[in-house]
């Protein structure tokens, strides 16, 4: 954190390095980029649309400027622990994807301590249907839903593919989803950490909280991505989900990106550092390539 805050102070002015440490001591460490980065051009064709009766079952939609013909959606997920996050604070994110040429859906969904596993896995299932149902009046392919998100939300995003009861029972096809993406997911974690006993604990059956315990032959093609020094969610988590799909026989692709941390993996979509990593190009260009 204290590195994306020297870097962002460089290219920031007149803001001082006290002042935007001020502010990201009040959200999220990758909020930062949400008022003081260069944003992607993208249009903001929707804000706080309910897909659910509950406050935070809201979802934002952005879509590429020029739209000739219908476009892949994007469902993106943030990250924050299943227990913190707003989706204003990731907009600079889907206007990233938006100029990749998706239209995305950016929903907020509920969080620890007022829920717990499953109902964020339930709400991200609702915002896909709302995308399926309402996506067309921005410019998208109900018919080509491609799911992403980091940390917390690239679990939400890989469940989702992985265990399609989830959509089914929001009632959703699961082959809509034409493929998903995982950046610096946790999905192999038993024995349960502590820090994630209260968001999980409950469960009956802990195998079922596991993404790679739903590793199937017929999943939708997956891009997993992750950096060799996250500290936060351990790389083999990339590492055995990836070898899980493969020896069921499904798609999958895996990538690591050396000296990269858990923050800066999503800090290398923004434009100010996106030529250090290539995670926008690679994430982009699978899904596309997959959602033809």
């Amino acid at each position: 954190m204290v590195r994306l805050i020297r870097n962002l102070a460089r290219l920031v002015r007149p803001l001082s390095v006290a002042a935007m440490a001020m502010t990201v001591a009040a959200c999220t460490p990758l909020a930062v980029f949400a008022t003081f980065t260069p944003r992607d051009p993208a249009v903001l064709s929707a804000m706080d649309q309910s897909y659910g009766d509950k406050s935070r079952q809201t979802l934002d939609v952005y879509a590429p400027r020029q739209i000739s013909a219908a476009r892949p959606i994007a469902v993106f997920f943030y990250g924050g622990g299943w227990e913190r996050g707003r989706k204003w604070d990731y907009g600079w994110v889907a206007q990233a994807l938006a100029a990749k040429g998706f239209v995305v859906v950016l929903p907020d969904y509920r969080l620890y301590p007022d829920v717990r596993f499953p109902a964020f896995l339930r709400d991200s299932a609702r915002a896909v249907r709302w995308a399926v149902e309402h996506g067309p009046a921005y410019g998208g392919d109900p018919s080509r839903i491609v799911l992403l998100g980091h940390s917390a939300g690239a679990y939400n995003a890989v469940m989702l593919g992985l265990d399609p009861h989830y959509l089914k029972n929001a009632g959703v096809d699961p082959a809509h989803i034409r493929a998903v993406a995982g950046i610096a997911g946790p999905y192999d974690f038993l024995p349960l950490p502590n820090d994630m006993q209260r968001v999980f604990g409950a469960a009956p059956d802990p195998a079922l909280t596991q993404p790679a315990h739903f590793a199937r032959a017929d999943a939708p093609p997956m891009l997993l991505v992750t950096g060799d020094a996250d500290k936060v969610v351990d790389p083999r988590n990339t590492a055995q989900l990836a070898a899980a799909l493969r020896a069921a026989g499904a798609k999958v692709e895996e990538r690591h990106y050396p000296h990269v941390g858990h923050n800066e993996i999503m800090a290398a979509i923004s434009r100010p550092f996106r030529d250090r990593v290539s995670v926008l190009s690679d994430v982009s260009g699978f899904l596309l390539e997959e959602a033809k």
